[in-house]
């Protein structure tokens, strides 16, 4: 039995759909918010162990390097909360066709991208 299917293993080359870019970013910001997960809790320690911790991870968060930290993990939370409602919304039957899965790809990304800037402006 021959196989006709074309194989193509060349990832630069494929043409993902919008609705596909989404649901890897969602998978990736999933795993980035778990190794991320560490560092919060860190932080979290530092903070509650004493005042003068609290003052220490206080000064540490006004370098730039950390605030870039910051709102990279800020980001992800944004991109993988939008994502997560909308998969919800789609659990009770809306935006389940091709055209509602492509409008809700672009709405949780376009609504990341003005959340994601306005998180931005916030933390500095």
């Amino acid at each position: 039995m021959t196989d006709n299917r074309p194989v193509n293993l060349d990832l630069a080359t494929i043409k993902m759909p919008i609705t596909a870019i989404v649901s890897i970013l969602t998978r990736a910001s999933g795993v980035f918010l778990f190794a991320a997960m560490a560092l919060m809790i860190w932080m979290l320690d530092m903070s509650l162990a004493s005042p003068e911790e609290f003052a220490q991870l206080k000064q540490m968060l006004t370098a730039p390097l950390s605030k870039i930290v910051l709102w990279v993990i800020v980001a992800a939370v944004i991109y993988h909360a939008l994502a997560g409602i909308k998969h919800l919304i789609a659990d009770f039957g809306y935006g389940e066709t091709l055209e509602g899965g492509v409008l809700g790809a672009r709405l949780v990304l376009i609504l990341s991208i003005v959340l994601a800037a306005l998180a931005g402006v916030w933390i500095w």
